[in-house]
């Protein structure tokens, strides 16, 4: 949220000439701070409430349209999916910056990894190119049903990578292998027919059973969420009544964190230094430069406290009232990333392979950890240690 802090400055004299033309007694001074931790922690509580709200009705959408899909699997229905599910991706995509603040995204049953897990072994869900039999969906003798419990239960089994649930198994079913070349700039080809009796590949009905089961499982894992931030719900309770420098630590923690080390490090600088488009976030949509865009939106609103109808006192207002001059390095720093984060080429793939477009995602990157690192400087300018690593 942006605000003139002239006011607070005038205001500010005003109280010091009237302290400084009282007595000697200082009993009746108080903090003329006007931007108070409790209104910026009470604001990050209802932003992050009306964020996952509006990432649980996008993937309440794409239960919808994948739902139409499978009882009449047509094209026209295919591609309305497709949609649903990059539409559904533009507002989860923000929550991503209330990771890593110690909240119920991230704790030991948390839902993260049922959500939003990267990067998937397509082979574990279904047949790749040169291997027609593989995957959960063509295994009929080891798992001869397919349903949400059997689903959720073999995410992660015998590795990382072994995505059987979420956004991107849902992605990889609508748009399957990108096997194009990234100066094509084409997304991945799964034809429609291979979900139609009789079509293009074996096992379509377990397949829409497989697409129909994530897509709720999708909402199911997102409504916890919700129950856990709503007014009164458990965590958004327990998060209100932390020590006030305590909850600070963790929204600030949680987008240094993400902007330094997951999106710089993790989720571009891997794949930029490896140049593969199999490092990438939502690689088979090439649906990656949103995803990053997204993210970093996702920081801004933390930092600024606006996102959508909420607007309040923000991490922006607070640091800058401490500190106007890191308050202004830190928003320039924001503004910086933003600008170079939006400059990378689309699809994200052709961005690191073409030599030309290659420096941008350097820049973006660069930026986004120097923001990480001024996030931090906020902290401390708060009295709070603020890390911007990776928990282990």
């Amino acid at each position: 949220m942006k605000k003139t802090l002239i006011g607070y400055y005038f205001l500010s004299v005003l109280t010091l000439s009237a302290i400084s033309c009282s007595d000697d007694d200082d009993s009746n001074i108080t903090d003329s701070s006007l931007v108070k931790k409790s209104t910026v922690i009470e604001n990050y509580a209802n932003l992050v409430f009306k964020n996952y709200q509006d990432a649980f009705d996008g993937a309440k959408a794409l239960q919808t349209s994948i739902d139409t899909f499978v009882t009449t699997p047509t094209e026209t229905n295919f591609e309305a999916a497709k949609t649903a599910w990059k539409t559904a991706r533009e507002t989860y995509g923000q929550t991503e910056a209330f990771r890593f603040a110690n909240g119920p995204i991230d704790d030991n049953d948390g839902p993260e990894g049922l959500l939003n897990s990267w990067p998937l072994d397509e082979n574990y869900v279904d047949y790749v190119d040169g291997a027609p039999n593989s995957g959960i969906i063509n295994d009929v003798t080891t798992y001869p049903t397919i349903n949400k419990t059997v689903l959720e239960t073999l995410n992660g089994v015998g590795g990382e990578e072994n995505v059987s649930v979420g956004y991107h198994a849902i992605e990889f079913l609508l748009w399957g292998q990108d096997l194009t070349t990234p100066a094509d700039k084409k997304a991945g080809q799964r034809p429609y027919t291979d979900f139609v009796d009789g079509g293009t590949a074996t096992n379509q009905g377990r397949r829409r059973d497989y697409l129909s089961a994530c897509a709720e499982l999708l909402t199911d894992h997102l409504q916890l969420l919700l129950d856990e931030w709503k007014l009164g719900g458990k965590y958004r309770t327990e998060f209100l009544a932390l020590e006030e420098d305590a909850a600070l630590k963790n929204m600030l923690t949680g987008i240094s964190t993400l902007a330094k080390s997951e999106l710089a490090g993790e989720r571009i600088f891997v794949a930029y230094d490896n140049q593969n488009q199999e490092d990438e976030h939502s690689c088979f949509s090439d649906n990656t430069h949103r995803d990053i865009r997204l993210n970093l939106a996702g920081i801004a609103n933390v930092y600024r406290g606006s996102y959508s109808t909420v607007d309040g006192s923000s991490l922006e207002d607070l640091i800058t009232e401490k500190n106007p001059t890191l308050g202004a390095q830190i928003t320039a720093q924001l503004a910086l990333a933003e600008v170079a984060t939006n400059a990378t080429a689309a699809p994200f793939d052709f961005a690191i392979s073409d030599t030309t477009e290659r420096s941008k995602i350097l820049e973006a990157v660069n930026a986004l950890r120097a923001l990480g690192d001024k996030f931090v400087e906020g902290g401390t300018a708060l009295g709070i240690t603020v890390s911007s690593e990776l928990p282990e």
